[in-house]
């Protein structure tokens, strides 16, 4: 009995961390390849309702509309940097995952360094400091 109830509550913790796909398959494009590109750019897309998740992942009406437009910029010919820039058009650098490098985004793609840094700095001075300093 509590074999069981342990292999169901495995069953369920492992279908919990599973992604969430909110694609509705009448959204898929019949072109593997063209489809293939499109779930690549969804996953690289912010939903701006949600705004933790990507519109792949996301529900959100917004999302879905977004979703649409990738497919159909997709199947007009359009490239990935191409609908990127639309969408960047639209609704701002924010509803990219990952910001181009251009100066307004310098500080955030620089902050994991400077903190790192300022952190390590610190940390030696503490610990040169607690080393220099003489027992009582």
């Amino acid at each position: 009995m509590i074999g069981r109830l342990l292999s169901l509550a495995f069953l369920l913790a492992g279908l919990w961390v599973l992604p969430a796909q909110a694609l509705d398959p009448g959204e898929a494009l019949s072109n593997p390849a063209l489809e293939t590109r499109a779930r690549a750019l969804s996953q690289e897309l912010r939903c701006l309702v949600c705004q933790n998740q990507s519109i792949d992942d996301s529900d959100a009406p917004l999302a879905r509309d977004l979703r649409q437009m990738v497919r159909t910029r997709l199947s007009a010919g359009d490239s990935d940097a191409q609908i990127r820039a639309a969408v960047v058009e639209r609704y701002g650098e924010f509803a990219l995952f990952r910001p181009r490098l251009a100066s307004h985004t310098a500080p955030l793609w620089a902050m994991p360094i400077i903190i790192l840094l300022l952190g390590g700095f610190f940390g030696f001075r503490l610990m040169r400091q607690k080393t220099s300093t003489p027992p009582q």
